[in-house]
């Protein structure tokens, strides 16, 4: 009996173990929302991280978290670290590149609950009145990481909060 149980498990890490080898060694989470707004207005919630409390679902995850600011309040080389509950974590994110008013590309460092280095890329695409934006997150994916995805989907677990961000952008973008 014993034995039938230690063959059944080793049988199911062993299933793990290739599960996860066989995961990308990159993720990426992606959404996009349409914004009746030029990307001109929409662009500064963006590229000021001051704007992040205002449409940021993650700013939302403590209300007593601390946040730090450097002196450059936007654009390349602003940066803003926060420490908070076991929800919010902790962590670093620096603008690094800007095409204004389209793009803005932040390098997004974790340090609670996990060490993790993601870059963060928002595009703003104008059509007409509508403007397209998308948040896209990609970063390197550990092979512990790709045992945790086995069981958790990171596009899952992270797109419905990039979706609920959009469409608070969204609304304070159209608001005014």
């Amino acid at each position: 009996m014993l034995k039938t149980i230690l063959a059944i498990l080793a049988v199911v890490i062993i299933t793990i173990l290739i599960l996860a080898a066989r995961r990308p060694d990159q993720f990426i989470v992606q959404r996009s929302v349409g914004i009746q707004a030029a990307p001109e207005k929409i662009f500064p919630y963006l590229n000021n991280l001051h704007n992040f409390t205002a449409w940021s679902p993650f700013e939302k995850l403590d209300p007593d978290m601390q946040r730090k600011y450097n002196d450059v309040a936007a654009g390349k080389g602003a940066s803003y670290e926060w420490s908070g509950n076991g929800k919010a974590g902790a962590g670093r994110m620096e603008i690094v590149d800007e095409t204004v008013p389209s793009k803005v590309v932040i390098k997004l460092d974790f340090t609670k609950p996990f060490n993790a280095s993601n870059v963060v890329d928002y595009t703003l695409v104008g059509t007409g009145a509508t403007t397209t934006v998308t948040w896209a997150m990609s970063g390197p994916t550990p092979f512990i990481a790709k045992i945790i995805h086995v069981f958790f989907d990171m596009d899952r677990m992270v797109g419905k909060d990039f979706e609920d961000g959009l469409n608070n952008l969204k609304k304070l973008a159209e608001k005014q």
